[in-house]
């Protein structure tokens, strides 16, 4: 069954097939290997998945032409490092600017099987692109799809692809990724397979609760020659009214969505941290403001620039509310959605959809030129259309002899500035305190290193004698370790976040925001920086027992008593009140709330609420103002999972698991109320 991993927030119900076993080409449907030539006979699933997956090309490895690649690998040190930090900053000096073109396409199938060519789509260009980037949305809409890792249509499509490729040039397949109906497909030119590296694929759900896969974004980055680049794919909101959520999951993709390094010590990459972004989807932006019949009619006159002001997208991006510094092609081409599965006619449902811009392709980056933005009215498999852009990338070329000369100045100038100095910084701040802190509330304050000394230098973050990690769970230093050139500059984000693995060490006083940071400078000294703050005692994350004691508001509640109430264990302890809740206040307002106002609430606790309103909520329930719960169903319903998630110990207590199941079986007892069992 499909879930969530709790340590990345990343779905589980995602695949990403790696390159394996040779180049295997693929050439207009043709695939070669070493043990067959020509157009293999596939014979029910089983074969088509084995196939599928053994048709991707070995991942590249690194070649002589990416030195500066090599650089990175983790066997290198403080000062192969600093020589990688020097060549990067000298990288004109060596590298020159060499045309490629890749052809990006999206199309949302509907759940559809191939039942069409995908040529008039996919080998559309005059001549055939260095590389092809092309993602799916809803591939598989079923629900064996959504619980279950593998489809059919996977390899279907898969194999659809390869087929519609340009006929003049020969493709690798290089990797393959896919969450529940979203998938990517990278190809490229079998000449150029060898100086693709640093392959990584990541994947991000933002659906159901805000993270299932039903909804989000697959990626990959890749190195090729001396560029970085990043492909996203995502599958945003639905629904017209649903703008903001769409701005939410882009915001989301974004600070979720990391992609490890090779040297483990080494931050992973976020998506901005490429030379170029391309992004893609069906990002289901709509037509504001304007009626069916209305945009009908623009559409009729070919009006594309005034119908085009009504969209969704162009008005957030105009805002800045999303995709700042991605550009997109100007739109000549008629709305992608929706239409009736098989014509080119629009939407005769009885929900007659608004026709609209779903598909787009934006990208982010210098050396970009668009040679087409389009759709392909030729296919009608479903009720959209593909849309495919080309664009021509400057991609960053190696001079060896430029590097050659480059890299020995670098290292001659090191030399002598080791010879001659030793590392020394100067820090803006020594002291941090952190004022109230509040549950799942995101507190940063700014650390400056300068590097007044000679030469570069390389911090770090260091434990702490019998301490397992350098800091205490509930802070992070970003980034934790990094090296300064001579008279550079570098800040250190130092951010305080509360989260269900640490509130109820707060809440009960075992533990403090109060932490010594010791920073080391390689062959330097240490530097020591003290954290201070206060939290402020949360419902969420104390315990039922301790809640239920509490008449008042926690916050309105005095330090010492929440502390005894929660340090101490022993059942027999004296009560604070003479007779307790049989409930916590706090549980039976959000559950109250959702009985009177969301009875018949669609998708409750399937769509995720806003954070503002969740921040609403907490302070609602922790301070007892206002006296209403403020925010949406949806966002009192994520809070209420959020509460029920962060208990210490869950609502039936560990103590009763072995009685529960002992009495499941017996009707009489069922009906008994756990709290009158003799151990409780």
């Amino acid at each position: 069954m499909s879930g969530v991993n709790k340590e990345t927030g990343n779905s589980l119900n995602a695949v990403s097939r790696s390159p394996v076993e040779g180049n295997k080409r693929v050439n207009s449907g043709v695939e070669s290997g070493p043990e067959s030539q020509g157009k293999v006979k596939r014979e029910g699933w089983n074969e088509l998945k084995r196939e599928g997956r053994h048709d991707l090309v070995r991942q590249s490895s690194h070649t002589a032409s990416n030195k500066a690649t090599m650089l990175a690998m983790p066997q290198f040190g403080l000062r192969d490092n600093l020589i990688r930090c020097e060549l990067l900053k000298n990288e004109d000096i060596y590298t020159y600017l060499e045309n490629f073109s890749f052809f990006i396409g999206t199309y949302n199938v509907n759940g559809q099987t191939p039942k069409e060519s995908l040529r008039p789509w996919l080998g559309s260009t005059s001549t055939p692109p260095d590389m092809y980037c092309v993602g799916f949305q809803e591939l598989d809409l079923s629900k064996e799809a959504f619980f279950f890792n593998d489809t059919p249509k996977e390899t279907e499509w898969m194999k659809a692809v390869s087929e519609g490729l340009h006929p003049d040039a020969k493709y690798d397949l290089v990797k393959l990724v896919r969450l529940v109906g979203i998938m990517l497909l990278f190809y490229v030119r079998n000449e150029h397979a060898k100086h693709i590296s640093e392959m990584e694929a990541e994947t991000v759900g933002t659906g159901i609760m805000g993270r299932m896969g039903n909804k989000g974004a697959v990626a990959i980055r890749f190195r090729f020659h001396n560029s970085d680049i990043c492909v996203v794919n995502s599958h945003l909101a639905a629904h017209i009214e649903e703008y903001e959520r769409r701005n939410q999951d882009y915001k989301d993709i974004c600070s979720r969505l990391l992609f490890r390094q090779h040297d483990p010590a080494l931050v992973p990459l976020t998506i901005m941290k490429h030379n170029v972004v391309l992004w893609l989807g069906d990002l289901n932006y709509r037509l504001s403001d304007l009626d069916v019949d209305d945009v009908k009619d623009l559409i009729a006159k070919k009006d594309f620039e005034t119908l085009h002001s009504y969209d969704q997208l162009k008005r957030q991006i105009d805002e800045k509310a999303v995709f700042v510094g991605f550009v997109e092609g100007e739109i000549g081409f008629l709305p992608t959605y929706k239409y009736d599965t098989g014509s080119d006619q629009w939407d005769t449902s009885e929900k007659c959809r608004v026709p609209a811009w779903c598909d787009r392709i934006l990208w982010r980056g210098k050396n970009v030129r668009q040679l087409h933005y389009q759709s392909h009215m030729d296919l009608k498999t479903s009720d959209h259309k593909p849309v495919s852009s080309l664009l021509e990338m400057g991609i960053k070329l190696v001079n060896e002899e430029s590097y050659k000369n480059t890299f020995e100045e670098i290292v001659r100038s090191l030399d002598k500035m080791e010879n001659e100095c030793i590392p020394s910084v100067t820090l803006s701040r020594r002291e941090f305190h952190f004022i109230d802190v509040k549950f799942m509330q995101h507190q940063a304050e700014t650390l400056t290193l300068h590097n007044d000394g000679q030469v570069p230098c390389q911090f770090e973050f260091i434990q702490k004698l019998d301490e397992p990690t350098y800091c205490k769970p509930w802070l992070t230093a970003n980034p934790a370790k990094g090296f300064i050139a001579q008279g550079g500059n570098v800040d250190i984000d130092l951010e305080v976040f509360v989260n269900r693995s640490t509130a109820t060490e707060l809440n009960a006083g075992r533990q403090q925001i109060e932490d010594i940071l010791v920073l080391h400078l390689d062959r330097g000294k240490d530097y020591f920086l003290s954290v201070l703050g206060n939290y402020l005692p949360s419902c969420f994350g104390s315990s039922i027992q301790t809640l239920c004691q509490l008449r008042d508001p926690i916050q309105e509640m005095p330090l010492e008593t929440i502390r005894e109430l929660t340090l101490s264990g022993d059942e027999t302890r004296p009560l604070i009140i003479d007779k307790p809740l049989d409930i916590p206040k706090e549980i039976w307002q959000m559950v109250d709330h959702l009985y009177r106002n969301a009875p018949k609430q669609g998708e409750l606790f399937q769509q995720p609420g806003l954070r503002s309103e969740f921040v609403e909520i907490r302070d609602c329930l922790d301070t007892g103002m206002p006296d209403s719960l403020p925010g949406s169903n949806h966002s009192v319903a994520e809070a209420l999972l959020i509460f029920l998630d962060a208990l210490p110990e869950p609502v039936v207590p560990f103590s009763l698991y072995q009685q529960c199941l002992e009495c499941c079986s017996n009707t009489s007892q069922c009906k008994k109320p756990p709290f009158l069992l003799p151990c409780y």
